[in-house]
């Protein structure tokens, strides 16, 4: 057997055009901004392969502190592309799942803040209810209430 090298998953990156609009939602969710910045210069260019790059990201954590979501806002270069409202079948990265307390409390709290049900709130067997939500320009999030076992 290998030596395992891995020590966490350290965070999951979002492009966004609007950094307030998306830490408000996340915030709702109950990340917490950690900090916000910007990320520029030689060394970040290098690390993308993006060149010369300028972009302000914020970093949010869950309140456990384990896990986190680095949003980026590109200022240049110009961003080339948009996933965000491809349908959940598309290829490539796809959504962040949250484990929550009260799935109908925090959807409807998110669509406060414009969030949209992709399709609907469902029960599967006695373990989770679920959905998957679209939140600001289209980021898709994906909430599981865990069921009590009866």
């Amino acid at each position: 057997m290998q030596n395992n090298q891995l020590l966490r998953m350290d965070n999951v990156g979002i492009v966004v055009e609007s950094l307030d609009n998306t830490i408000s939602f996340f915030e709702e969710i109950g990340l917490e901004l950690e900090g916000r910045g910007m990320v520029e210069g030689d060394w970040a260019g290098r690390v993308t392969g993006l060149g010369d790059q300028q972009a302000e990201i914020a970093m949010m954590a869950t309140p456990d502190g384990h896990s986190r979501i680095e949003l980026s806002r590109f200022l240049k270069p110009a961003v080339t592309s948009d996933h965000r409202t491809a349908p959940v079948n598309a290829l490539g990265y796809l959504r962040v799942m949250f484990a929550v307390k009260d799935i109908d409390g925090m959807v409807a709290r998110l669509m406060k803040h414009g969030a949209k049900l992709a399709g609907e709130v469902v029960q599967y067997e006695n373990a989770y209810r679920l959905c998957y939500i679209r939140g600001p320009e289209g980021i898709l999030i994906g909430l599981a209430e865990p069921l009590e076992n009866q």
